[in-house]
């Protein structure tokens, strides 16, 4: 990430916070449509994108561009994050889908488990090679696979859930389905101040192993931790945990390749 893609990151952010109780799912809907329209759109990308562009001469593109299909939130949101500068194309889409995100998880309000809801997701997708390659090929019809994404969730998830899930299928910008739903889930709890440690074992861990797990890692890094349990029967016993760019690997077969190693040197 680039310094100028940081500096924006941080105002966005801001900005989204800013917005606070104002927005609703459907303002996450309206930007996760113009991230992807402008994703889409090389020209789009390219001006909107632009340092030398003056911002209210993007402003004027964006009204143009999507009108009445965005409310008031959400053009406030997107015109403050194209008024920023940014390292690269790639990073301004990438934080119009950051910001669909918080205010999908903002207007759950925190009583909401949305981060809960894309794990189990993720991992029922991961469980089924077919659902998975359907959802994840890259000859898929984008709006074909966010259909399938939202009628597999149904009633079962919330409406927050579904906006995430189903545009983040349409739009993978080349991640896989785990990458795309540890992400989201990592921002969701960002944005409700905790962070996402990533637990895996060789066989299921007790929802009291959980919930200790949680208050440990909690206490270590100074911040609520939501767990997300995995279960790898290649690590052969211990765990494997993950939490950003930490990762402590305890697990039987991690000892091993070390144990093997250690004797070939």
């Amino acid at each position: 990430m680039g310094s100028a893609t940081r500096a924006a990151t941080i105002a966005t952010q801001s900005l989204v916070a800013s917005v606070g109780s104002k927005v609703s799912v459907a303002t996450a809907e309206e930007l996760f449509g113009a991230g992807r329209a402008i994703g889409q759109s090389t020209q789009l990308r390219a001006t909107l994108s632009n340092p030398a562009l003056e911002a209210t001469a993007k402003s004027t593109l964006v009204n143009g561009v999507f009108g009445k299909k965005l409310g008031k939130e959400a053009t406030a949101i997107l015109d403050g994050i194209v008024a920023q500068r940014w390292s690269s194309e790639g990073d301004l889409v990438a934080a119009i889908e950051d910001a669909a995100i918080r205010v999908a998880a903002i207007s759950g309000g925190k009583s909401a488990s949305i981060e809960g809801e894309i794990f189990t997701f993720s991992r029922a997708v991961a469980s089924d090679a077919e659902l998975e390659l359907a959802l994840g090929s890259k000859l898929g019809d984008p709006d074909a696979k966010a259909r399938l994404a939202a009628n597999l969730l149904g009633k079962k998830a919330s409406p927050q859930a579904v906006a995430i899930i189903s545009a983040l299928v349409a739009q993978p910008r080349g991640r896989r389905i785990g990458a795309l739903m540890a992400h989201a889930a990592g921002i969701v709890a960002d944005q409700s101040g905790a962070s996402v440690a990533t637990v895996t074992s060789a066989n299921p861990l007790s929802a009291a192993t959980v919930k200790s797990l949680a208050k440990t890692l909690g206490s270590q890094y100074g911040r609520e931790m939501y767990v997300n349990a995995q279960v790898d029967a290649s690590l052969i016993g211990g765990v494997r945990v993950q939490v950003g760019a930490d990762v402590i690997d305890g697990s039987v077969a991690s000892r091993l390749t070390q144990l093997k190693l250690s004797l070939a040197g």
